[in-house]
């Protein structure tokens, strides 16, 4: 059952379909990423045209969500809250955004058999950030599976934390690559990982949040 109403309820709607366009940013990166590991270049450029527009879309959706705040829904104590959870998930798009340039730009190449090493840190950047999503949308309904949730995303950062350092630990290692294509996939692969890292940043939002709510 829905805590709030009124102009809350339609802040809640805006941050739903914000959250959704932040998703579908992930979505076209992860398919730029695959594009680019099979040498589909572009194709994955196609894909960098689309994150930014989704990025650009995400951007908009946040000053919305700031000026129906600044508007007059909920107390003016807890305004700043969610002005801050908007931009934290914001964030998500922006770190997925920097990573599509990065991989299109530099175009380093990296061998076959890290593909799914790549993959892998992309799908866990995701997962950590589709917890967070029922997070956010717990915060209307139910403060304690919010906190529940929020400790999941933490959870499911440490592991993008670790398949970050794996990868990176395997770039360094492998004699295939360059050791311009080395510096470069390092950046590329913390930006990835930034993605995880900045959901669980939105996570901690939510858990002050939802701690305040419990009084």
């Amino acid at each position: 059952m829905a805590i709030f109403g009124g102009k809350e309820n339609d802040v809640f709607k805006a941050l739903n379909d914000h959250l959704e366009v932040v998703h579908e940013t992930l979505k076209a990166f992860r398919a730029l990423v695959e594009s680019y590991l099979a040498g589909r270049i572009n194709e994955a450029e196609k894909f960098e045209r689309e994150v930014s527009e989704l990025e650009t879309k995400a951007d908009k959706l946040r000053r919305s969500i700031e000026m129906m705040l600044y508007e007059g829904a909920f107390l003016p104590a807890n305004r700043g809250d969610y002005v801050r959870l908007s931009e934290l998930v914001d964030q998500v798009a922006d770190a997925a955004e920097s990573a599509a340039h990065t991989i299109i730009l530099a175009k380093p190449r990296v061998p076959g058999e890290l593909s799914g090493e790549f993959l892998a840190l992309v799908d866990s950047g995701m997962d950590t950030y589709e917890k967070l999503m029922k997070a956010v949308k717990a915060l209307n309904t139910d403060v304690d599976r919010a906190m529940d949730l929020a400790k999941q995303v933490e959870d499911a950062e440490e592991k993008a934390d670790e398949i970050e350092y794996n990868l990176k630990k395997h770039v360094f290692e492998s004699e295939e690559i360059t050791t311009y294509a080395k510096i470069i996939w390092n950046q590329i692969i913390t930006k990835i990982g930034d993605i995880a890292d900045r959901a669980e940043d939105a996570s901690d939002q939510v858990l002050l949040m939802s701690v305040k709510r419990r009084g």
